[in-house]
């Protein structure tokens, strides 16, 4: 076994001269504890949080998006992408035109995003998720276009999906008209739709009405050209290599963006939340770590006729500081280990039992706290325990090679 955590093992159990010194001992390992278990923990519910609103929006955001890169619309009838909606790697190829027009339900109205769509959307079979009233419907039974429409907009205009003698009134400008008219409402294409189902995913989202491509067709005078067209893959597709693949044989007359790039600013605030959190709790950690200053510089005090003995029997300087370094060490890691410990089996009791409660319950999701587990973050938390630690016990060691010094000059 290596001499210096032997000799480091021996001092952490044995019996202290001073009292003091297993109690500050025991408050620099009940701080690291402490310290790492909360940090694990709140990373544990950043990334439950990150996961449930990424679900939220991949169950409406496709996988891959192709866009014009100028104008707002194209023709979706190319050769490449007509070979591409035959590709057996697509699951699903929608064809979207989407367009702000006016909305008017009752006796309300607000502007509103029109949002086309072709029936492979409702090959998703996530949609189901994010109602929170009525159906994913975008045709009855007779064959009569349906509309569903976000939460936002719904608690606007006080829209009941089950009432059927009520419908949405949309309003969008005639393409080519210059507003002379004596009536402006000559100068709109109205048409209306009832109303099937609410969803609710995120503000972004919220204010959207969902069509068929059809419907969205007639109300905007677009008879071929589409705003953007989705696509979702079947399971195992690398779908970066796809998005590639596309955007190569597209050219810089598309853009094609993955759910990252169709959520950028949302993927950048969920990342700097957690990290801004993990730099805080960091601080707070490193405050605890450093109490092992207080506790080694007490031991070295207490350990001074050891310090002269093995400075007699030929031990070095290095082997001195070695000793107290391993012994710093032994004593934050325990407690970095233990924490993480108790850490992992809390966030293992909130996933099965949801004990902790964020409020009332929601038709989305659950109330309770969500977690999910990364190794990664397990790791992160265990290095920078050791990194702070191994600064601490060295800057706590380096007293012992001074008590070497003045032994020596008394001698």
């Amino acid at each position: 076994m290596n001499t210096a955590l032997y000799i480091a093992r021996r001092y952490l159990f044995a019996k202290k001269s001073t009292n003091a010194i297993n109690i500050i001992s025991a408050i620099s390992v009940l701080g690291v504890f402490v310290g790492s278990a909360a940090l694990i923990i709140i990373l544990s519910v950043f990334n439950g949080f990150e996961e449930m609103v990424l679900k939220m929006f991949n169950s409406i955001t496709p996988q891959v998006m192709i866009a014009p890169a100028k104008g707002k619309t194209f023709d979706p009838h190319t050769v490449y992408l007509d070979s591409l909606r035959k590709d057996p790697s697509i699951y699903s190829f929608t064809e979207v035109l989407a367009e702000n027009a006016l909305v008017r339900y009752d006796n309300k109205q607000t502007p509103a995003m029109v949002k086309g769509v072709s029936q492979d959307f409702l090959k998703n079979k996530s949609l189901d998720t994010i109602m929170v009233e009525g159906k994913f419907v975008l045709e009855n039974r007779n064959g009569r276009p349906n509309a569903v429409l976000g939460s936002a907009l719904q608690a606007y205009l006080g829209v009941n999906p089950s009432d059927p003698f009520e419908e949405l009134q949309i309003y969008s400008p005639k393409k080519g008209v210059q507003g002379n008219s004596t009536n402006p409402l000559d100068d709109f294409t109205i048409l209306g739709i009832p109303p099937s189902g609410i969803f609710e995913v995120q503000q972004e989202f919220d204010n959207l009405v969902i069509v068929p491509l059809s419907f969205a067709r007639k109300l905007l005078g677009e008879e071929k050209k589409v705003t953007a067209i989705e696509i979702n893959f079947n399971t195992g597709v690398d779908v970066e290599a796809f998005k590639r693949q596309i955007a190569k044989n597209l050219g810089g007359a598309y853009v094609v963006k993955n759910r990252i790039e169709q959520n950028q600013a949302l993927y950048n605030v969920l990342g700097s939340e957690k990290w801004m959190v993990y730099i805080i709790l960091t601080f707070i950690l490193i405050i605890a770590i450093f109490n092992i200053i207080g506790s080694l510089t007490m031991l070295v005090i207490d350990k001074q006729k050891d310090i002269s003995v093995l400075s007699s029997l030929g031990a070095g300087k290095r082997l001195i500081k070695r000793i107290f370094l391993a012994e710093g060490m032994m004593i934050t890691l325990t407690g970095c280990i233990f924490g993480l410990l108790v850490g992992l089996i809390f966030c293992l009791v909130q996933q099965y039992f949801g004990w902790v409660k964020m409020g009332e319950a929601n038709f989305v999701f659950s109330n309770a706290y969500p977690i999910a587990l990364k190794w990664k973050d397990f790791l992160l938390v265990f290095l920078t325990v050791s990194f702070f630690s191994f600064i601490a016990s060295a800057l706590a060691s380096n007293l012992s090679v001074k008590k070497i010094d003045r032994i020596n000059q008394d001698l």
